[in-house]
């Protein structure tokens, strides 16, 4: 079957909070802007009952009634959506590719935002109280709904053990089931130490979760197995909380974006992955704490970075690098004294050699042409000849140097 061709400027992969945003901010620059989900758009804050800790909603909100209002004024900005499954992804050069079954799409700039999945125990019935009806992934979004009640928590690492004690701020009991001998855990020895001696935290050792119990609304209880003595124990619980572990969602990432150990993308603080052109947002990248309000920052960065990438092509490709006439590129940081200080010379220069297209780069907000032209010291120079860089000036900048050097 031959596949569909279409373009846009920027495709989106994942349609959560940090998709949903860096949607937003593209197009509100007016660019063509493609979002591609292939579950719910919203991801997995949808399936959140109560988010309290997001700003600008006193009164707290559903994941879902959130994720919403996000998916709407995406909308209003003229972004497009496509409910599907990405199968391949090809990032190098300046043409970008988006492969879904039936539609190959051509873009400019990517976003990788497709968040990752909650690790699970495979223990049957635990599906049937996902979120909502009783098993939980999120201490701080779930929490003050368990204030005065009696939680579990399974898993013994550094997240386990201190979101583990974040809840016995609000529930009356955490039991924490840890699949090791007593005593021995997967968290730091400070947290062990500080979760031991506190009154509220029961530990239930060598036990792994056998069966989620419940009825049709909701968690009733988690039936454990002790894995010495094969001992079944139903313990009575309102909540219990996960917590062995996330994986990313970037299998099709493979090899096509660096990935650390665990399968996150990493990115510097502009989101910018080691392709460029190709940004990461969300939980899909490696970063520290994994919520909404974090998700939103990463998507306004994300999409503006993106937006700034774009931009900087086009004037490269068609301004900057234009094979018609020679060309004088003048690179400046436009908070620096020295450096805005020297834009009159550059103004003398452009009137004395009108023969010559003068180009300003101000690199305040975006290194991006600079690192193009192989520019690491600013401010400088650079003199372009049949679409091909000639000559470079850094240091002392005069308007003797800049005709000695288109004179190349």
């Amino acid at each position: 079957m031959e596949k569909k061709v279409e373009q846009f400027d920027v495709v989106i992969i994942g349609g959560g909070a940090a998709g949903l945003t860096a949607a937003i901010y593209c197009g509100r620059a007016r660019l063509n802007t493609l979002v591609i989900e292939k579950a719910l758009v919203g991801g997995l804050a949808t399936y959140t009952n109560e988010i309290a800790n997001y700003p600008g909603f006193p009164e707290g909100s559903t994941g879902l009634g959130l994720m919403e209002l996000f998916h709407k004024q995406a909308k209003n900005f003229g972004v497009k959506f496509k409910l599907t499954d990405v199968r391949a992804v090809q990032l190098e050069g300046d043409t970008k590719v988006v492969e879904t079954f039936r539609t190959n799409y051509e873009c400019k700039a990517v976003i990788i935002a497709s968040g990752g999945k909650n690790r699970l125990t495979g223990a049957p019935g635990e599906d049937k109280y996902l979120f909502d009806k009783g098993i939980s992934f999120c201490a701080t979004c779930d929490a003050a709904a368990n204030t005065g009640k009696t939680v579990m928590v399974i898993g013994s690492g550094d997240a386990a053990i201190e979101e583990g004690m974040f809840l016995t701020k609000f529930a009356s009991r955490v039991i924490v089931s840890v699949m090791h001998d007593e005593g021995k855990m997967d968290c730091n020895e400070i947290a062990k130490a500080e979760a031991m001696e506190n009154p509220k935290m029961e530990f239930l050792w060598n036990t792994l979760p056998h069966e989620f119990r419940g009825d049709e609304q909701h968690l009733h209880s988690v039936a454990l197995k002790n894995t010495k003595t094969g001992e079944i124990l139903d313990v009575p619980v309102d909540t219990c909380f996960l917590f062995i572990g996330y994986v990313p969602n970037t299998e099709i990432f493979q090899g096509k974006v660096a990935l650390n150990k665990p399968g996150y993308v990493i990115t510097n603080e502009r989101m910018e992955t080691n392709i460029p052109g190709v940004y990461a947002a969300g939980d899909v990248r490696d970063k520290w704490l994994k919520q909404v309000a974090t998700a939103v920052g990463d998507g306004a960065i994300a999409g503006y970075t993106a937006e700034k990438y774009i931009a900087e092509t086009n004037q490269f490709n068609t301004q900057i690098m234009d094979a018609a006439a020679p060309g004088l590129v003048y690179i400046y940081n436009a908070v620096v004294p020295a450096s805005r200080e020297l834009l009159p010379l550059v103004e003398q220069f452009e009137e004395k050699h009108p023969e010559v297209r003068v180009n300003r780069v101000d690199v305040y907000k975006s290194e991006g042409i600079a690192r193009r032209l192989g520019v690491a010291e600013i401010p400088a120079a650079v003199y372009i000849k049949e679409g091909k860089v000639a000559g470079a000036l850094t240091g002392t900048v005069t308007l003797e140097s800049l005709e000695a050097l288109t004179e190349r």
